[in-house]
Order: C-alpha cells, then structure tokens, then sequence
C-alpha cells in the first residue's frame, strides 16, 4: 500500500504522456494528448509522486476519467431507437481506413468539461482507426472556451490522424460571424474543397464545394440537426449521418456526441474526402459548437 491517491501521473515507462495510478499500482490505462488507450505495464514501478500529476487546464483539457474507453459500436450500429442506427448485419466493402470504410462510428471524449474537441472513429467491428484532434489552441484560447461560448467565433482547426499517426485530413473552420465555412485539406495542407453554409435560419444546409464548383449538399432532416442527408451535384443520396443517444449520464454530464457515417454510394475524390469530412466535423463545424441545435 502506498499514500499515493489515485490519478493519473506522468507515465513512468515513458511510452506515453500519462498512466493511471490505482492508489496501489500502475494500470493499464493510458493518455497522449487526452486520447486514452491500454498498454500493459510489464514490470513493476515505484510509485508516482503528486508533482508529476497533470494539474489545471492540462488535466480539464485531457478529459481524464477511467472506465469510459468502451465505445459501444455494436450498439451504435444495430441497437434501435435512439442508441443505434438499426444496421444489420455487417456491411461489406472497405479498406481499413477512413476515406474507404463503408461505415464510420464518430464518438467523442466524454468529458465533464470539455475544453478542446477530441473524437475516436471507429470501423463496423469496433477497431479504432482514426483520431480527431483540436489543433493550434492556446492557453488563453482554453480559457475563454471555459468561461464563455466566445470560442464558437474564433477559427478551429482539427486534425485527423490515421492509428499510426499520419495526417489523412485537416479540417480549418475560419472565425464566423453567423454562416459557417469548413476547408478541408489533405495531409500535405493541400485544398480538396470546402463546406459551406448556406442558410442561418431553419434546417441547417450545407453545399460541398471544389473550386468554385457544387459537387454535393448536406440536409439537416430536422430543426435540431440531429439527422443528415449527404448527396451528390444530382441530389441523390449517397450517405446519411446518424446521432446515437450517448445514454442520459452523459446527456446531462458531458459534452459527448456520436455520430455514424454511413455511405450507400462511394463518390469520386474529392467528393468522398469531403463526405468524410462533414461526419468528422459535424458537432464542431456544422453545429457551431451548440449541443444539439443548428
């Protein structure tokens, strides 16, 4: 037994940047950058000490919370009504990463107060195969996100990051007054195209955009825009964005939101990136940054 509480420390294998410790051990639990994981700690270490615990904004920002890593896929993917999407079975097609995966599990770090975006994506079966970061905030920035709704106007940025850490996509959102913009760009900071708002009243509608160009539309199928419809420049529907009821805990607790993306017709580049895009952006950019209401 040692006096050392419960918390997360800095990790003293020095594979990640923060470990759980039980009160009487390392966990398997792991942080980089508030994305948690598991990485089974082999030998034993002498215990961690209170100075190396994250502390202030750090440890708010890195939503550190344990017991939270179960990400409910299969729920999200064939439970009915609000928890699930109703999907049978399992859809075929895919190529293990983002831009070729038929179906796409968006869910974001449960946290009790949330200072920057971070969101895990998941194929059909459950495997995590992409990360969603807020990228380029400053500890003044952090600030004002926490003691006001000021952030909303100010530009965001996300990365999106494949399991080995390579950029696929990177998603900037300018500062806005009332209409939104998303540019999305590839992992070299090159342009494919761009997500822009086109009313501020009623059902939230987005065109898809490349080059000046009209490729696609996202429909918000009710007031709440809890519900979209993707088309292609023909306004066929090519994949349908679907909120999962997170469970009523983390309604009135968190700031957590999940999505699936599913795509019914693979469109051609750079319409498909930009597909992609607006599932892995749509709380942060397409919402405005409000819970629930476009």
């Amino acid at each position: 037994m040692t006096t050392t509480p419960a918390n997360w420390y800095d990790d003293p294998t020095g594979r990640h940047q923060h470990r759980y410790w039980d009160g009487n051990a390392w966990t398997s639990h792991v942080s980089d950058n508030g994305i948690q994981g598991t990485d089974d700690i082999a030998a034993a270490s002498a215990a961690p000490t209170e100075e190396s615990a994250p502390s202030g904004l750090d440890r708010l920002d890195a939503g550190l919370t344990i017991g939270d890593e179960g990400s409910k896929v299969d729920e999200q993917l064939h439970g009915g009504g609000r928890r699930g999407v109703g999907i049978e079975g399992t859809v075929e097609g895919g190529g293990g990463g983002i831009l070729t995966e038929p179906i796409l599990v968006v869910n974001q770090k449960a946290k009790l107060i949330e200072l920057s975006n971070q969101y895990t994506v998941f194929d059909q079966h459950g495997t995590a195969i992409a990360v969603v970061n807020q990228v380029g905030q400053s500890t003044a920035r952090k600030v004002l996100r926490l003691v006001s709704s000021l952030d909303q106007f100010l530009t965001t940025r996300l990365d999106i990051t494949d399991s080995d850490g390579r950029v696929i996509l990177r998603l900037t959102r300018p500062g806005k007054i009332v209409k939104s913009t998303v540019i999305v760009s590839d992992g070299n900071d090159v342009e494919l195209g761009r997500i822009v708002q086109q009313n501020a009243i009623g059902k939230i509608n987005f065109a898809l955009e490349a080059g000046g160009e009209r490729l696609g539309s996202i429909k918000a199928e009710n007031w709440r825009a809890w519900n979209f419809s993707i088309t292609d420049a023909a306004d066929r529907e090519i994949a349908r964005v679907t909120k999962t009821w997170e469970g009523l805990a983390k309604t009135m607790f968190t700031t957590a939101d999940n999505y699936v993306l599913q795509i019914s017709e693979r469109a051609s580049e750079p319409l498909n990136s930009l597909v992609v895009a607006s599932a892995l952006s749509i709380d942060t950019a397409l919402k405005q940054d409000s819970r629930g209401l476009g």
